[in-house]
């Protein structure tokens, strides 16, 4: 990215909005958090508002106290003259002119400093908005690239998916053929034979699976000897007995 003189030199008499002032550039920051140059900034131009707010408040309450100073002064020199010099009247009155003289200068530093704070809250503000460019712009880049590595990674998985379809499409097809077939050659009396057959098969086998699955789970009693078992009698095959 360019440097901030770039695009201070761009910026050149455009109005930037008061960022710290807009919610929605708050909300730009609401998953990933401000960095520490952005918090940074952002405290510098709090600093700045707090301070303009500060001197108004002040500048308005020394313009107040000149008022009453002045009032002060008017009164007292009604009342002070060259005879009586050196009266209270004529302390009051030179007191009053004293503070008077400080509370100017002190309304010329606040004044000045608030002709300051404009540019200066100004120049902060840009410098804001740079490194907030900078951020979401380097995050868009990341989302971008993020993005492009899941949409492959989503047309791989949709390609696999779909050889495995067909490949599931040609095996269901496969085994109607076969069956087909088989009906032809054997007759349905036979295939009802072997149907029947295949079936108790199936169904054996995901018993065995079943309890294979139990008696893996279950723990074996090892206090029982595997030779404890009472015979049950002769072993003869069936159809031996009359």
């Amino acid at each position: 990215m360019r440097d901030e003189a770039y695009f201070r030199e761009a910026l050149a008499g455009k109005e930037v909005p008061m960022l710290g002032l807009d919610p929605k550039w708050h909300r730009l920051f609401a998953v990933h958090g401000k960095s520490a140059a952005i918090a940074g900034c952002e405290r510098e131009v709090n600093e700045l508002f707090a301070e303009q707010s500060r001197c108004n408040q002040e500048l308005k309450d020394l313009r107040k106290l000149k008022a009453k100073l002045m009032d002060s002064v008017m009164h007292n020199m009604d009342g002070a003259s060259e005879e009586k010099e050196g009266s209270l009247e004529s302390r009051k009155l030179e007191e009053d002119r004293r503070l008077i003289g400080e509370v100017n200068e002190q309304i010329e530093e606040r004044a000045d400093r608030l002709l300051e704070l404009p540019k200066l809250l100004r120049e902060k503000n840009k410098q804001l908005m740079i490194l907030t460019m900078e951020y979401c712009y380097e995050k868009m880049r990341v989302n971008a690239r993020e993005t492009e590595e899941i949409s492959a990674w989503i047309n791989e998985i949709r390609v696999e998916l779909k050889k495995n379809i067909i490949r599931k499409q040609n095996c269901e097809l496969n085994s109607r053929e076969i069956y087909s077939y088989m009906h032809d050659i054997f007759g349905p009396q036979i295939i009802d034979v072997f149907d029947i057959e295949y079936e108790y098969e199936e169904d054996d086998e995901e018993k065995g699976d079943g309890q294979d699955a139990a008696s893996s789970e279950k723990p074996s009693d090892s206090r029982k000897p595997s030779d404890s078992r009472e015979p049950t009698g002769s072993m003869e095959p069936k159809g031996s007995r009359k």
